[in-house]
């Protein structure tokens, strides 16, 4: 892998090249006796808490070492110029800046290696996975390291890093021909490789020695190979298939390379989950909302009934006694007596209108909730449609764009400017939606946030959310979003628990106050009013 032993060998081999110093297998006794001239470090920065890039320069030239050391994974890359971010960049190391590079050192038989600089600092580069780190040494002591979490790194001496193992064919006998005894740094690719191979597990301890030598040799050979397992890339320092064609020649090509294709699938693929999940749970909630709505629709009175009680009433107002709690009357409609529950406290012809009240709400509500169930049933096959295509799409770029042009992102950074906006705010066929959250937060969202040009909304006759919808120049407000605007301001009102509410529509600029006004109330000059279920944003 691209943190094994051996291929960081090949690596700082050639980034000692890079920062025109020496190498050296092993911590050196005086590095002092160098006298090559290294370049200098230039500058040391973060600009994400698990991104370190370290600028080095000499005369006109420059080099750059990125560290990414995020948990889940680590890599180097390199580049001959990085342009720094002008916001949330940190300085880190300062004390190194200006000083020269005197040597480079692979620790031996560690995933590991040092940068030597003037005056006795360093910094190790600790390579191990998810605990890997960048630390910076004064006389071998330890000063301060990058992710200071990790305690352990804090006891490490300099020095001490280099793990000297026996590895003759006298301690490969005496480990019983235990290859990952000798040999741990070659890794699981590598070990699992060995005896994978038939010949290998078949020989004695002679000739399994001889193959590991041969191994060892070809490996040391500066030959790297990009694989892919499970859909993400694996850098290997030995050929794995003879018939494999892509490699590279050196190290930092290699690494560059890899840490390329990796980002690029992973980022695709984390965009395509995060994706995916948004869309899911948009599915889930719609089909929620019409197993809710299919409900409802059920459980309604029908309305015809309703509307034949006031009928039949009607038609026998003057057998009706008064003060009648109930009455039995001859149903014209089924040919049979009916018994109709009456309000002893109205005359026979007002409980007519209640029925013919109930019958005419029925039917709005009847209405409505088949409307709304034709527009979720919509949603859910637009959300299925871009689900599909989401899963389909196998580039970043493409995929960002098809996000952002279908309103479907899912950035953190438009999450956390949504919670510092005040007030309630959502997207609905490209409109926004604002929604006051208190009487003074309606005023301030009404007086000083609205325009003449948006539309303001408004539960009627009871105390709720002002509602807004952001007008955009040389476009007319769709009657559903007008709807799920009003929906809104009849959740957010006294009446969200009504079957229908009546909810005001206006232009604001027909919304005034005047100073005897408490807070949240308002006048309103010209008025629409509709019908329409109280609902949540889904």
């Amino acid at each position: 892998m691209h943190n094994n032993y051996h291929f960081l060998k090949h690596l700082s081999k050639e980034i000692a090249q890079k920062l025109q110093t020496s190498w050296s297998m092993g911590y050196p006794s005086d590095v002092t006796t160098t006298n090559v001239e290294g370049m200098k470090l230039a500058e040391a920065f973060s600009q994400n808490k698990d991104e370190l890039v370290l600028g080095f320069y000499s005369g006109h030239e420059e080099f750059y070492i990125k560290s990414v050391l995020r948990p889940d994974f680590a890599c180097l890359s390199f580049t001959q110029e990085f342009f720094r971010a002008k916001r949330n960049s940190v300085d880190l190391f300062k004390v190194l800046q200006g000083k020269r590079v005197q040597h480079v050192v692979q620790h031996i038989n560690e995933r590991a290696f040092s940068i030597l600089f003037e005056q006795g600092y360093a910094l190790l580069f600790k390579m191990h996975g998810g605990r890997s780190n960048v630390i910076m040494f004064e006389q071998g002591d330890f000063v301060i390291s990058f992710h200071k979490k990790m305690g352990k790194d804090q006891v490490l001496k300099l020095m001490e890093m280099d793990r000297v193992i026996g590895q003759t064919f006298a301690d490969f006998e005496r480990e019983e021909g235990n290859v990952r005894a000798l040999y741990p740094t070659l890794g699981k690719d590598v070990g699992k490789w060995l005896e994978a191979q038939g010949v290998f597990n078949m020989a004695n301890l002679l000739e399994q020695w001889d193959i590991i030598q041969k191994n060892l040799q070809d490996i040391e050979k500066a030959g790297f190979y990009i694989y892919f397992d499970k859909g993400l890339p694996k850098l290997l320092t030995f050929l794995r298939d003879p018939d494999y064609k892509e490699h590279y020649d050196g190290a930092i090509e290699a690494i560059n390379n890899f840490y390329y294709q990796y980002v690029k699938i992973s980022s695709l693929e984390k965009q395509r989950e995060k994706a995916s999940r948004v869309l899911n749970k948009r599915i889930k909630q719609t089909q929620n909302y019409l197993d809710k709505t299919y409900g409802k629709l059920a459980d309604l009175d029908d309305s015809n009934k309703n509307e034949e009680i006031a009928n039949i009433i009607m038609a026998n107002l003057h057998v009706i006694p008064k003060r009648a709690k109930t009455v039995e009357l001859f149903d014209f409609y089924h040919d049979t007596q009916r018994t109709i529950k009456l309000k002893e406290d109205l005359s026979p012809q007002k409980n007519a209108e209640v029925y013919y009240r109930k019958a005419k709400n029925a039917r709005i509500e009847i209405q409505k909730l088949e409307e709304n169930i034709a527009r979720k049933e919509r949603e859910k096959k637009e959300y299925e449609k871009h689900l599909a295509i989401v899963m389909e799409i196998d580039n970043f770029k493409e995929l960002r764009k098809y996000l952002k042009n279908n309103r479907l992102s899912t950035s953190t950074n438009q999450a956390a400017q949504v919670d510092k906006f005040p007030f309630k705010r959502f997207d609905y066929q490209g409109f926004e939606i604002w929604i006051g959250k208190n009487s003074k937060n309606n005023d301030l969202l009404t007086q000083k946030y609205a325009y003449k040009e948006d539309l303001w909304l408004h539960a009627k006759d009871v105390s709720g959310s002002h509602v807004v919808i952001k007008y955009q120049a040389g476009k007319s407000f769709p009657t559903d979003v007008i709807e799920k605007a009003a929906s809104l301001a009849a959740y957010y009102s006294k009446r969200s628990s009504d079957t229908l509410c009546p909810v005001i529509v206006t232009p604001k600029k027909f919304v005034r106050k005047t100073k005897d006004l408490v807070d949240g109330q308002v006048i309103v000059d010209k008025e629409e009013v509709i019908m329409v279920v109280p609902e949540k944003f889904e």
